[in-house]
């Protein structure tokens, strides 16, 4: 495909650049497509997972706990029905906990409200729990094959690179008309995946382009910081029924107020319950419907 750095991307592409784009992407895809465990499924349910995990986790760190969850929790039902202790624990590795409370509370809204099926558009979807944007988009696409437009963070590197080359600030929206003008609507999935590979595959090659977003942020060094000790909370109360809260400042290991407060937040978003001066795993998530009494 010919360099397009020099010009600013047309509004409207031609159908020859058209052509040229998606035969570089495919031709990589063909070469080096990825094989991973959520594109050999069309279950909603299975797709949703993945999505989830997916979110500010690398791929090689979502495979195993994939498979794992899946044996566990196989269908919305049995996630909504479990604890959220053995939802976090499932979930162990993968970080930002958050995400395992909302796919719970997901599993349970979709029993309760929506007869058991995930909902198959972009708008319905950003209702649930934990779904933006891009993840409706993504699950519009991949479990409905729907001709949906959405940007995550392998795609903006494709077109970055293609279409805003030597260019900084780049937003979103400029990106989308692109993307919905390139989107291969014979072959939804495959050109999806063929973009995130070819994404995946330059961060490798050259300096991120992401870092000519406007949306890009650097992610602070995970040590010590309040992701890691949120993470040391609830691992150590996954293994302890539940402990005084001075003891669980001791068993941390870091300032006492800084972990009462962490702590505090984790009440608050519902991971967590305090009964007196004691701190456990929260013992159920909050639906409005008892998915055990909706057949």
């Amino acid at each position: 495909m010919s360099d397009p750095s020099n010009t600013a991307p047309p509004e409207l592409l031609t159908i020859r650049q058209i052509a040229e784009f998606r035969n570089t992407v495919y031709r990589h895809y063909s070469e080096k497509g990825r094989d991973l465990p959520w594109r050999r499924t069309h279950d909603p349910y299975r797709i949703l997972v993945s999505e989830i995990m997916l979110q500010q986790t690398q791929v090689d760190r979502v495979i195993d706990k994939y498979e794992q969850f899946l044996a566990f929790f196989p269908d919305f039902r049995s996630l909504a029905e479990a604890s959220l202790r053995a939802v976090l624990s499932a979930w162990q590795g993968l970080g930002y906990n958050r995400r395992a409370l909302a796919l719970q509370r997901t599993a349970q809204r979709v029993v309760t409200e929506y007869e058991g099926e995930l909902p198959d558009s972009p708008e319905e979807l950003q209702k649930l729990p934990g779904v933006g944007p891009a993840t409706a988009g993504a699950l519009a696409a991949f479990a409905f094959e729907r001709p949906a437009v959405f940007i995550e963070t392998n795609i903006r590197r494709v077109f970055l690179h293609f279409f805003f080359a030597g260019k900084a600030g780049v937003q979103d929206r400029e990106i989308a008309p692109l993307v919905d003008q390139t989107l291969d609507r014979e072959r939804i999935r495959e050109w999806y995946y063929a973009l995130m590979d070819y994404g995946a595959m330059q961060k490798k090659v050259e300096q991120n382009p992401n870092r000519r977003s406007a949306h890009y942020h650097r992610q602070a060094p995970f040590h010590d910081s309040d992701r890691q000790v949120r993470g040391l909370i609830l691992k150590i109360l996954l293994e302890s029924p539940d402990l005084a809260e001075k003891d669980l400042v001791k068993a941390v290991g870091k300032r006492g107020p800084r972990v009462r407060t962490i702590t505090g937040r984790l009440v608050e978003e519902g991971l967590l319950e305090r009964t007196g001066e004691r701190v456990h795993i929260a013992s159920s998530v909050t639906c409005s419907t008892d998915v055990r009494a909706v057949k």
